[in-house]
């Protein structure tokens, strides 16, 4: 019997999965982390541009498993100085892009976006920023409406991943103050936690040296 229990015991750690290891990278000049745990991955990157009253990560989520996977902006947490700050709903960031932007926050928000999209090349968005944009561009008319209309299609919204579908977006949350350095991302997505390495934290959106 003891035998029997220590070859189960064996097995059992056998089929449990080592940690998962986040994976950091460079591309488009953003600095990109990305884990996967139960067959979902998610990716970010520091965005540089502010806008408003906030900050934003980029984000691409892609289901792996063969479950159902929601992905809400806040099920996203940026932690700095002992504080743990919630994402902003879409619907309120897109109101405040869509009222209170001016022209050059939305062009340099959508340009920086668009800039770093090549760095998702290991995630094929099936549902994302792109089918966005389109769709709202479909709907305005005037040249003021449509920048507004691709600056809020950025933003992250609530979104049920097929099996092998993916999506992608921004993430808001208040500004931090300048005087913090160092964050960490974090999220809750599909029922798994990922915790990602700390980062400094530079307007610039990129890796410090």
């Amino acid at each position: 019997m003891k035998l029997r229990g220590s070859i189960a015991s064996g097995l059992l750690l056998l089929l449990v999965p080592a940690n998962a290891q986040v994976i950091e990278f460079e591309s488009g000049g953003l600095h990109y982390q990305t884990l996967t745990r139960g067959g979902i991955t998610v990716m970010f990157a520091h965005l540089p541009s502010q806008v408003r009253r906030f900050a934003a990560i980029q984000v691409a989520v892609s289901n792996g498993s063969s479950e159902l996977c929601v992905v809400r902006p806040e099920d996203f947490y940026i932690e700095y100085d002992g504080a743990v700050v919630q994402a902003v709903p879409a619907l309120a960031v897109i109101t405040e892009l869509i009222r209170n932007a001016s022209g050059k926050d939305v062009i340099e928000l959508v340009t920086t976006y668009e800039a770093g999209l090549y760095g998702f090349g290991r995630i094929r968005s099936t549902n994302g920023y792109e089918r966005r944009r389109q769709a709202a561009l479909a709907y305005v008319s005037s040249a003021r409406l449509k920048a507004a209309a691709a600056a809020s299609a950025i933003a992250l919204v609530q979104t049920v991943l097929r099996p092998g579908e993916s999506t992608d977006g921004a993430v808001f949350y208040p500004a931090p103050p300048r005087t913090v350095k160092w964050c960490r991302v974090r999220a809750e997505v599909g029922g798994y936690r990922f915790e990602f390495n700390p980062t400094e934290f530079s307007r610039d959106g990129k890796k410090a040296k």
